[in-house]
């Protein structure tokens, strides 16, 4: 700066400032927008000028001034900035050197500086959805612009019942889902539609013949129309619990205790028949329900062992009476066929003589064979 410009400025009540390639800025006059400095060397008034500095390295504009500058000043906005403005059911998404830089949500009007370029943009209608595209949620994701979204995981074998301030809103599939946090809420309830049991225990039922027992139950059962299911009852599988658990009360009563123990499995199929119809009509679909277990009271349980157990004597007693009877049987038409053939009572002696022979040490026989067929055998040691 020479003698003659530093004596020229103070005669006229200026001064000289130098601005780099990455500084801006904005001048007031009396308290009026006036103009936008960019790099260089220039002579500012001291007097009734404001001026603001800027970096094009924050590459938005933010300042109070924004609207009076869009409103009252579109030169300086067309030549020194990019502007971004967004409607009511729309979202843009500034890029700068073909990288997501920001996310404008809906009535919002932002200036960019345009050195700090080059800039793109790209509109969003969200009057419809406010999904966000996988692969947009991604992008923004690497360029950690992920504050206007929101997500929620549908694992495999489930599916995610989705409700918008409390409205019902569809459903969604396995895998990740994103969507524009912009003053609304998203909630995702999960519901497995894969095959489950659920266990019904310790109810307790009075027979026909009144007898109080606790009986054990299971139901398989998959959700085939998720929005059904939940629209239909606060809890599915509340709803099932109680409808097992009424189904088989009202059977299980109108039977007697040996009828219950004889055949569960009937038993099973009139309370199941009951069950399944009136799940399926809120989207549930009904496998096999069995009676797993029938708990009898200690004292009960006790009676009926000693009833099996006079029943089994019993039966006992008669395959013994029936055994006797045919061995007696046997003995006496063995007497009669020897009463009437000697012969066959000669050789049915001669067999006992050699069992006899073949537990003593000697045998004497006297007279011949004439005193072993009519005499007396003596046996000696």
């Amino acid at each position: 700066m020479t003698v003659f410009e530093t004596l020229t400025d103070r005669l006229k009540g200026q001064t000289r400032i130098t601005l780099s390639e990455t500084q801006r800025m904005l001048v007031l006059r009396d308290g009026k927008i006036d103009t936008i400095l960019t790099p260089g060397r220039h002579a500012v008034a001291q007097k009734r000028v404001e001026i603001s500095n800027y970096s094009i390295s924050t590459p938005r504009f933010e300042s109070p001034l924004v609207d009076v500058l869009v409103k009252d000043h579109r030169d300086l906005v067309e030549e020194h900035f990019f502007e971004v403005r967004t409607g009511p059911d729309e979202i843009a998404v500034v890029i700068r050197n073909g990288r997501a830089h920001g996310v404008i949500t809906q009535d919002q009007n932002w200036l960019f500086w345009k050195d700090a370029g080059p800039w793109e943009i790209e509109r969003i209608d969200v009057s419809e959805t406010h999904a966000v595209p996988v692969k947009l949620a991604q992008r923004l994701l690497r360029s950690s612009l992920s504050r206007t979204l929101t997500s929620f995981e549908v694992a495999s074998g489930k599916v995610g019942v989705l409700t918008i301030d409390g409205a019902e809103a569809g459903l969604l599939q396995p895998g990740t889902h994103w969507f524009w946090v912009l003053g609304r809420k998203h909630m995702v309830k999960l519901v497995e539609t894969r095959w489950q049991t659920h266990e019904v225990t310790g109810q307790e039922i009075l027979t026909k013949d009144r007898v109080t027992l606790r009986v054990n139950l299971s139901a398989d059962y998959r959700v085939t129309d998720p929005l059904k299911a939940t629209r239909s009852v606060k809890d599915f599988s509340e709803a099932l619990h109680l409808a097992v658990q009424l189904a088989f009360r009202r059977t299980l009563g109108a039977v007697t205790l040996d009828a219950l123990l004889a055949d569960k499995l009937v038993v099973n199929t009139e309370a199941a028949d009951a069950v399944r119809a009136e799940m399926a009509a809120i989207g549930i679909e009904v496998g096999e329900i069995a009676l797993k277990d029938v708990i009898l009271p200690g004292e009960m349980r006790e009676l009926l062992n000693q009833v099996v157990a006079a029943q089994k004597e019993a039966e006992a007693n008669v395959i013994r009476r029936r055994e006797e009877t045919n061995a007696t049987r046997s003995l006496l038409n063995t007497a009669k066929v020897m009463s009437e053939n000697p012969v066959m009572l000669r050789l049915k002696e001669l067999e006992a003589l050699e069992t006899i022979a073949g537990k003593v040490e000697r045998l004497t026989v006297h007279n011949g064979t004439e005193g072993l067929m009519g005499d007396i055998v003596r046996l000696r040691d």
